[in-house]
């Protein structure tokens, strides 16, 4: 299954994949984003995220659990 993961040494925390897609982005307690735990991710929300990123540090990574 794949699974939208994000690259922290690189985001910004501007906050644009949680305003696109907040069904799988949250900010931590840390204030970090962070990637929500969900049985399947929505590919088109997803991409879109990864799209509107000006970090370009969200990426779909495999999971084989």
């Amino acid at each position: 299954m794949k699974v939208p993961a994000v690259d922290l040494s690189r985001c910004s925390v501007c906050g644009a994949c949680i305003e696109v897609c907040p069904l799988v982005f949250r900010m931590n307690e840390a204030g970090y984003i962070e990637v929500i735990e969900l049985p399947s991710y929505p590919e088109t929300e997803v991409n879109e995220a990864i799209k509107y990123c000006p970090e370009d540090c969200i990426y779909w990574e495999e999971n084989s659990g």
